[in-house]
């Protein structure tokens, strides 16, 4: 918990900069996973994959833009992040 608070006070302090990071990191991350996932084929399993990765994309930019809380922002970044990660790896592997 102690990183987490690190990590989002730095991103509070320095919004606009850390928006952008965030903007450019996770949509590339999101493509990523996009291309990893259409690697695979076309089934309805990797179009599953593909919904809610770029749902999620578009949720963290979304929110960016539309000037939500920082701390949701923030949250919506990490959970981006994350899928985007959690995806490649799979699709990686199998």
């Amino acid at each position: 918990m102690r990183l987490y608070n690190t990590a989002f006070q730095n991103f509070d302090k320095n919004y606009i900069g850390g928006a952008t990071m965030a903007i450019l990191g996770q949509s590339c991350l999101g493509a990523a996973a996009a291309m990893y996932i259409l690697s695979n084929g076309t089934s309805v399993l990797q179009m599953v994959q593909l919904g809610i990765i770029v749902f999620a994309s578009m949720f963290a930019n979304t929110s960016i833009l539309a000037q939500m809380s920082h701390k949701t922002v923030f949250n919506l970044n990490i959970l981006s992040v994350s899928l985007s990660v959690l995806l490649i790896i799979v699709n990686h592997i199998y």
